[in-house]
């Protein structure tokens, strides 16, 4: 019986090689060309996905490409406030480490047999068991598995809901290998996270495992034209640079310093999200994982969830050999419930980075009293 995922993601992923573990084959369906044809983004907090890589069984290769500094964080304030320095002992367990997106995928990728994933598919459409692509090419399934992000076009075939603008844009731009090219900034960033909030805007500075800083700002409560009609100029990157550090007037130099050293990569980014608590009526032959099932504010939650989606739903189908209706219904209903509540979790800390006194209230989370 053909199993189909759509998207070479981390949860396609993930229950592509769960599946393998239990001796399922499957087939990962991606519309890139290759596993290198674009940039996988930044560092991620692994966590409760940690679960998912040991039923894949490759926690081991997991700790050796996390890095356990990452967990680091300083929070300042606009005015170069210090709030909050946390520096993890060398020692310290890996509870929460970072790792680059971009070695995680690869390290599922590597654990997959050859053939496992058909890069250049673009998925179109679904029906009477048979997957069309945008090539002209069809495939057969089974049990069709939409694993393709944000704008899935497997959703469609299970709700009508689609994602919603939360009130935040983001620009992202980075320092490449900051240690030899500003070494000053280097430290003042340190080896993790450094957040500034305030303002109603917030510049979160990342160390990747690469040497590169990843800095994304970040213009709370705003529309979802609000880039369009700031007037960044994104075609022009040294003046996209100067309008942020325009619109960061009254900051520390230090931080706005970050935005002057970034090379000439600048881009935008719209915030969206699925409703909170999203469900469906169950299908016996399509189901959904990660940000296609349940889109979350990026504040730690998504990959963790994902990993999560692709190793419970593998493990339902093992349990239910050749039964896909028992196994998506055992995995919905899993997935429903837990994703429901790190939804629930994440829009908290959305509305927290929204609020007036951000810095404050973020600093009384990680320092309860």
């Amino acid at each position: 019986m053909a199993i189909a995922i759509v998207g070479a993601g981390l949860g396609g992923l993930a229950l592509a090689r769960v599946l393998h573990v239990h001796g399922i084959e499957a087939v990962v369906y991606e519309r890139e060309p290759s596993r290198d044809a674009r940039g996988q983004g930044g560092m991620l907090d692994i966590h409760s996905g940690q679960r998912a890589l040991r039923e894949a069984g490759l926690i081991d290769g997991f700790f050796a490409i996390a890095r356990g500094e990452g967990q680091d964080m300083r929070l300042l304030e606009p005015d170069g406030t210090l709030l909050l320095q946390e520096d993890t002992p060398d020692d310290a367990p890996l509870l929460r480490p970072e790792v680059d997106r971009a070695d995680l995928r690869d390290l599922l990728l590597d654990s997959l047999p050859e053939g496992a994933v058909r890069w250049g598919h673009a998925f179109e459409s679904a029906a009477d068991g048979v997957l069309d692509f945008a090539d002209g090419t069809s495939a057969p399934y089974d049990l069709l598995v939409g694993a393709d992000g944000a704008n899935s076009r497997v959703r469609p075939l299970l709700t009508d809901a689609r994602p919603e603008h939360v009130g935040q844009n983001v620009v992202e731009l980075g320092i490449p290998d900051i240690d030899r090219t500003h070494p000053d900034l280097a430290a003042m960033v340190g080896r993790g996270n450094y957040w500034v909030l305030g303002d109603g805007k917030s510049l979160a500075a990342q160390r990747n495992g690469d040497g590169r800083v990843r800095i994304g700002v970040s213009f709370y409560n705003t529309g979802e034209d609000w880039l369009a009609k700031t007037g960044i100029p994104f075609d022009n990157p040294p003046a996209a640079r100067a309008r942020l550090i325009d619109l960061l007037r009254g900051w520390d130099p230090r931080f706005t310093a970050l935005i002057a050293a970034c090379d000439d990569l600048v881009q935008p980014r719209t915030i969206t999200t699925l409703p909170i608590g999203l469900t469906w009526p169950s299908r016996p032959d399509v189901t959904l994982v990660g940000d296609a099932a349940h889109l979350m504010p990026p504040v730690g939650e998504g990959a963790n969830m994902a990993l999560l989606d692709g190793a419970f739903l593998a493990l339902a189908l093992a349990a239910h050999p050749g039964d896909f209706p028992a196994a998506i219904e055992e995995y919905e209903g899993e997935m429903f419930e837990r994703t429901g509540a790190a939804a629930r979790m994440s829009a908290q800390m959305q509305e927290l980075l929204m609020s007036p006194d951000a810095s404050r209230r973020m600093l009384e989370f990680f320092q309860p009293s």
